[in-house]
């Protein structure tokens, strides 16, 4: 039977992927040898690996980033992307730009019909370009190894020829200045995406409040509406109603603007 500790090095590895010894033991509060002392039942029982002083789940060494990061609060993404594909009806045109909770937009959108949809995403256009007559387009460019999406000047001269109904990024961080992003190609690309879409939507969970990005990807009076998971921080909450943004807790009964 696994101890209390076992169990919270599990967890953590499940929601964090490969983890050093000593950020381990950093995070329970123990020493080094503790933390090793309790891995070992874990790597004799085959559940977790050791690879140069750090270990991670079995099943998971190796994945890439973009397949832990859809891990992390799935509940949450998939409780967005269900309540925006309910907004979105057959025969519509949607560009979705790449992100683990555009990725659960794309799987929720998997019953609609005659769509035509606009991405840099890989996943995306996989997950949509072969059911119930939808139309994909893909923007073009060498893609990336992690999240296998296309970024650059191709990409963006290739969605800039289409206006569409619903434009939706993801948000690497959220706080009263607007959405930022840790990457400049992805946070250019977000920006143009806005720019495209008669409804400019972005999708974030809650965990993206507060947080600063490296780079800004807009104000919220660029944004038509933020869904969410539940409510954001005051001074959010009045910067969104401010710019005059619609702000929608999926799940819950918040839809404010």
């Amino acid at each position: 039977m696994l101890s209390k500790r076992h169990q919270q090095i599990l967890r953590i590895l499940n929601e964090e992927g490969t983890v050093t010894i000593s950020s381990l033991a950093a995070r329970l509060d123990v020493s080094l040898e503790t933390v090793r002392r309790d891995v070992k039942p874990l790597t004799e029982n085959g559940s977790v690996l050791k690879i140069h002083g750090a270990v991670g789940l079995a099943g998971q060494i190796g994945e890439a980033p973009f397949e832990r990061r859809m891990r992390e609060n799935a509940v949450a993404k998939q409780t967005i992307a269900r309540h925006l594909a309910s907004t979105i009806h057959n025969g519509e045109s949607v560009m979705l730009d790449t992100g683990t909770t555009t990725s659960f937009v794309a799987r929720e959108l998997t019953g609609h019909r005659r769509l035509t949809v606009v991405t840099n995403s890989s996943d995306i256009a996989r997950t949509l370009a072969t059911v119930n007559g939808n139309r994909v387009y893909m923007a073009g460019g060498e893609l990336r190894s992690d999240s296998g999406a296309a970024f650059g000047n191709s990409a963006i001269d290739f969605i800039t020829r289409f206006t569409v109904a619903h434009a939706v990024i993801s948000a690497g961080a959220l706080d009263a200045g607007g959405v930022m992003d840790f990457d400049l190609e992805e946070s250019e690309f977000a920006r143009r995406v806005l720019a495209c879409g008669e409804r400019k939507v972005v999708v974030s969970d809650g965990s993206k409040f507060g947080r600063r990005g490296l780079v800004s990807v807009c104000k919220f009076d660029a944004v038509s509406e933020l869904i969410t998971d539940r409510d954001p921080p005051e001074d959010i909450a009045d910067a969104l109603e401010a710019a005059g943004t619609t702000l929608t807790v999926a799940g819950g009964s918040s839809q404010k603007s």
